[in-house]
């Protein structure tokens, strides 16, 4: 108890110079000594963490481009089908396909009879 007491004392008699703190401050040695020390394992954790968020938010920004850049391949994609969808059926139409024959000089006439089936019978 009177140990305390001594101790009460001592702190009550130590008088704080009014430029103490800030010349602890600039001289680095409070910085160093009494905060970082102290709390090492709590500064090395938030320094973790920080980097984990900073790695977190490049590869999240990484995904975003990536998937904007797949989104707008497919688009252009799908605008590239659609064009060549067109163009096949203009091609295959009955009057394209005879004029391309005709073109090329390949002697094939129409048919003047619809086609028919053939049946088997298979016992």
């Amino acid at each position: 108890m009177e140990d305390i007491k001594e101790n009460i004392k001592e702190n009550n008699n130590k008088q704080i110079k009014p430029g103490s703190f800030i010349k602890e401050l600039l001289s680095g040695s409070m910085v160093s000594e009494k905060i970082i020390l102290k709390n090492l394992g709590y500064v090395s954790l938030l320094t973790f963490l920080t980097a984990v968020y900073i790695g977190n938010r490049f590869h999240a920004e990484k995904i975003t481009r990536e998937t904007t850049r797949l989104q707008r391949e497919v688009k252009d994609l799908r605008a590239e089908s659609l064009s060549t969808s067109a163009a096949l059926m203009d091609i295959s139409k009955q009057s394209e396909v005879f004029s391309m024959v005709r073109e090329k000089g390949l002697n094939l006439e129409e048919l003047k009879t619809p086609p028919y089936k053939l049946l088997v019978n298979r016992k």
